[in-house]
């Protein structure tokens, strides 16, 4: 599996193609250099470096690429695991379409959940450059006429599929590639950004509001959340606790849709999200009631991976509300 990470290794932080890779899983500090790796087994990692990984995606045999931003306190072997489970749904559905490509922050590896949340936090913001200067890299790969020539251009459709906290490494890497790398705002360039649970302000996506820049790098953008996320309950007591009041945006959706740019949907996953993720109804967006079988969130999310529109027979409808059948 190809990933991209901005985790520090044991080894040199100086890249070399082929080079063997090892997590250094006590270090949660964000770097801000960025590894272009390849997973060949469990806990066994290379290096490939920037061209020759951006090259794999162009020749690989799917049709779309979903790149996956986890949440927090997941280590890397627990994110390979999420990766490859939703990999699994997605060639159950249709072979060669949607290649998981996971992006790796540094979440903390130490004891207590509060701690590792507000760790978490300031890694997921100081992650924003790392991954600023990867979103450039393929910008220059995309325009480059030697690997992308007129005859050959790469024609991948590209997704950002963003849980919990992963939304704020997302909010925070747009926002930081625009003020220092874009002079004329961020380009459109993924077709859907899916914003699973997100552990972000629910006025994020809101006209003016840091978080806008998501609505104009994407066609698409799909929030999903639940008000009994038991997660984002902690999340936002814990964010009282240091005198921050904010509604999360994957726990009520977001704050006022007349607000948003038009090419925000909001879907309530309320009846469903327990069902799938007992007791915490935080990840949802895999498996159903049966586990290895996928559930009606990953059911909606590739739907609009297959046709591009997130309600294709209204083009007005902007919310929804999934139910078990049944």
């Amino acid at each position: 599996m190809l990933f991209v990470t901005n985790r520090f290794p044991t080894q040199s932080i100086r890249s070399r193609s082929n080079r063997k890779f090892d997590f250094d899983l006590d270090d949660n500090a964000a770097s801000n250099s960025v590894f272009f790796c390849e997973r060949t087994d469990s806990k066994k990692y290379i290096e490939i470096c920037s061209v020759p990984f951006l090259q794999r995606l162009k020749d690989s045999g799917y049709r779309q690429l979903l790149i996956y931003i986890h949440g927090f306190s997941n280590l890397p072997e627990d994110v390979f695991t999420a990766a490859q489970e939703f990999q699994d749904l997605c060639n159950a559905k249709k072979e060669a379409e949607v290649l998981v490509v996971p992006v790796i922050w540094p979440c903390d590896n130490d004891f207590g959940v509060v701690k590792d949340y507000w760790d978490d936090q300031k890694a997921a913001d100081q992650s924003a450059f790392a991954f600023a200067r990867v979103l450039e890299k393929f910008l220059s790969w995309r325009n480059s006429e030697k690997y992308n020539p007129q005859s050959d251009p790469c024609l991948k459709r590209i997704n950002i599929l963003a849980h919990s906290m992963g939304n704020r490494v997302l909010r925070e890497t747009l926002a930081t590639w625009n003020k220092y790398d874009l002079p004329d705002g961020v380009p459109l360039i993924f077709r859907n950004t899916f914003l699973v649970a997100a552990d972000i302000v629910n006025e994020s996506l809101h006209v003016g509001q840091r978080g806008e820049f998501i609505c104009h790098s994407s066609r698409n953008v799909v929030v999903y959340h639940a008000s009994d996320d038991l997660a984002l309950r902690a999340s936002k007591a814990a964010n009282l606790k240091n005198k921050m009041a904010s509604r999360r945006l994957g726990h009520t959706g977001p704050e006022n849709m007349g607000l948003l740019p038009r090419n925000v949907y909001a879907v309530d996953c309320d009846d469903v999200n327990n069902i799938y993720d007992s007791p915490k109804g935080h990840s949802y967006f895999g498996f159903g009631t049966t586990r290895g079988e996928a559930g009606l969130v990953f059911e909606h999310i590739f739907s609009a991976l297959l046709s591009g529109r997130v309600f294709p027979k209204n083009e007005f409808k902007r919310t929804t509300i999934i139910r078990e059948r049944g």
